[in-house]
């Protein structure tokens, strides 16, 4: 069969048409972690404030101790927002009003009627420190399933508590910062209780929060308005945060700053041009793709690689850190 060096030439450009628009959908979806980040030295440990957490009153006792409950199945079922008792001294108040180890504590009424929340233990521990001696609490507990009110009598408390060693947490991601968690010094100076704040100890040298003013060893108090009572609390929101931005009250030099501090990856919407044959744009929530000539010259990108190809014999692919992974020719 003989065909005509015109049809051969159409042939030959459907093919590479073709062969263009298949363009492998392997990109990587998620962003690598930043590479950037800095972490001073001198912040890698806690200060040097027991003397001074050992001079600080010393507050009321209770004999319960307390943990996050947040990650046990007994707080997913009944309520997130809640503590579970870890350990209950011998001949204490708390032992004296039946708590056991494995109770959730819902809630904690004051004496004037005041209904507390008790969502982490530094809130708790910030109860304890706040109250007088004699002070009657009623306690809202849940055990197996079931609802019981208890009340307990604070003393006073004898010697300071146990020192809870710092942790540290990382979000690599959105803003880029490392915090940890604030000493009881710390904590009780910006009027948390202990175990609560989040301190900076190393930020990317492009994260958005350096922008807005944050700098190595803030002491985050409040996001949204709302008190930070475990770092934790910091990571959730930057992961769920719906806006392109957070509001965050800091304090520095027992100064409290508030500022609105940005992040870095946002959804956007769709968007999409096209005039056939000629070219189309494409985006959608983080993926961007746009063809020529029939799909001739196509481009692909991701927040985390991107891919180029040219017909068949051309095909450009690079990652995060703007390496190329791949060509041929």
């Amino acid at each position: 069969m003989n065909m005509k060096p015109r049809s051969i030439c159409l042939a030959a450009l459907s093919a590479l048409a073709l062969q263009a628009c298949s363009l492998s959908p392997d990109l990587a979806e998620t962003p690598p972690a930043l590479r950037d980040m800095e972490e001073p030295l001198d912040l890698r440990a806690e200060p040097e404030d027991e003397a001074a957490r050992a001079a600080m009153p010393a507050g009321t006792f209770s004999g319960l101790y307390l943990k996050d409950a947040r990650a046990t199945l007994e707080a997913k079922l009944n309520d997130p927002e809640a503590v579970v008792v870890d350990r209950v001294v011998e001949n204490s108040p708390a032992d004296r009003a039946g708590l056991r180890p494995g109770d959730l504590l819902l809630e904690a009424v004051l004496e004037d009627g005041e209904a507390r929340e008790v969502a982490t233990p530094s809130e708790w521990r910030k109860l304890e420190l706040t109250a007088k001696p004699g002070s009657k609490l009623t306690l809202v507990v849940d055990r197996a399933g079931r609802e019981a009110e208890t009340e307990l009598t604070l003393i006073a408390r004898v010697r300071p508590a146990r020192r809870e060693a710092a942790e540290r947490y990382r979000e690599e991601l959105r803003v880029g910062v490392v915090v940890r968690t604030a000493t009881e010094v710390e904590a009780r100076n910006a009027g948390l209780g202990p175990g609560g704040g989040a301190i900076v100890v190393g930020m990317s040298q492009k994260s958005p929060w350096r922008r807005a003013g944050l700098r190595f060893g803030d002491l985050v108090v409040a996001i949204d308005g709302e008190e930070l009572t475990h770092p934790q609390q910091l990571l959730t929101k930057i992961r769920e945060a719906a806006d392109d931005h957070l509001n965050l009250a800091y304090v520095r030099d027992g100064e409290r700053v508030e500022v609105e501090a940005g992040l870095t990856t946002r959804a956007s919407t769709l968007r999409e041009i096209s005039i056939p044959p000629l070219f189309s744009y494409e985006a959608d929530r983080g993926q961007r793709e746009w063809s020529v000539l029939l799909g001739m010259v196509r481009y692909r990108s991701t927040a985390a690689a991107w891919r180029f190809r040219l017909l068949w014999i051309i095909a450009l692919r690079s990652g995060d850190a703007d390496e190329l992974q791949e060509s041929g020719t």
